[in-house]
This record gives C-alpha cells, sequence and structure tokens, in this order.
C-alpha cells in the first residue's frame, strides 16, 4: 500500500464536496510528475490525505482512497473544457486520473503551518521549498504521524 497527498482548492472542490459525491475522478492534473504518480505508483486502496490548497488556512482536512487504476482523463479530449490538450489523442493520452473516494474527514485540521513546525516532517514532499505538485508520495512514517496529529 502506498500513501498520497492530493492538493484542491476547497472553492473548486473539497472535502466536503467528496464526501456529498462518495466518488470522484481526480481530473485536471496538468503535471507531468503528478500524471506519473497517478500512472505509475498509484493503485487501488492506496491512502490519500486530501488537502485544502489557496485557501486562508491551507492544511490536510480528510482522508480518501484510490479507488481505482489510472484512466485517461477525458477533460483533455473536450474542447469545452479548461483542460483541452489538443495536442493528446484518444490512441494516445497525455493524462491519466484516478478516482478517489471518500473516507473521513480529520477530527480537526492539520494545518500548513503545524506540518512545518514538525522536524520529523522535514522530508515531507510538501514541505519542502518549491514543492507545488499537487499529487505527491506521503512515507508510511510520515502518514502515521500526520494521523497521530489529529
Amino acid at each position: 500500500m502506498n500513501y498520497w497527498l492530493m492538493k484542491s482548492e476547497p472553492d473548486d472542490f473539497s472535502i466536503d464536496d467528496l464526501k456529498r459525491k462518495k466518488s470522484e475522478p481526480w481530473s485536471g492534473v496538468r503535471n507531468y510528475q503528478a500524471r506519473n504518480y497517478m500512472r505509475d505508483g498509484m493503485r487501488a486502496g492506496d491512502g490519500v490525505f486530501f488537502y485544502h490548497s489557496s485557501c486562508a488556512e491551507p492544511g490536510i482536512v480528510g482522508i480518501a482512497e484510490v479507488a481505482c487504476a489510472a484512466y485517461p482523463d477525458p477533460t483533455q479530449f473536450d474542447p469545452r473544457s479548461d483542460y483541452f490538450d489538443a495536442g493528446s489523442s484518444r490512441a494516445a493520452p497525455r493524462w491519466m486520473l484516478v478516482d478517489v473516494k471518500f473516507k473521513r474527514k480529520l477530527k480537526r485540521a492539520i494545518t500548513l503551518t503545524q506540518l512545518k513546525a514538525r522536524p520529523e516532517l522535514r522530508e515531507l514532499v510538501l514541505v519542502r521549498p518549491g514543492s507545488r505538485l499537487s499529487v505527491q508520495p506521503v512515507t508510511k512514517a510520515h502518514w502515521d504521524f500526520i494521523l497521530d496529529l489529529e
């Protein structure tokens, strides 16, 4: 089992939206490294920290699960989508996604400030300078430590 952190802006799609929908395709990722994590690393059953970004108090707000193996992101083929990619084809899709399934909200959010303050998390991808990926790996040790902060 692997562990991940996936970022979403709560004004676009929040943990409450995922709770209401139960499962959702994680579409619109347009970074090759993040795509590769979904395509090559994620497996059904993997744990996901749901992270609210670009908001007043960024942080981990819930737990989700990877619901299926990666498959082509349909938004890349839709010219009306903000995520349309004219260079991608159905025969050779460029962008992949996974479905993410709601597990639970955290009892309290664990803020980015709190995460950065913990020396035990200094190697967490999220707290490294310049790290902006929307999909990031999390080690089992970091996963367990963060859950203990809850």
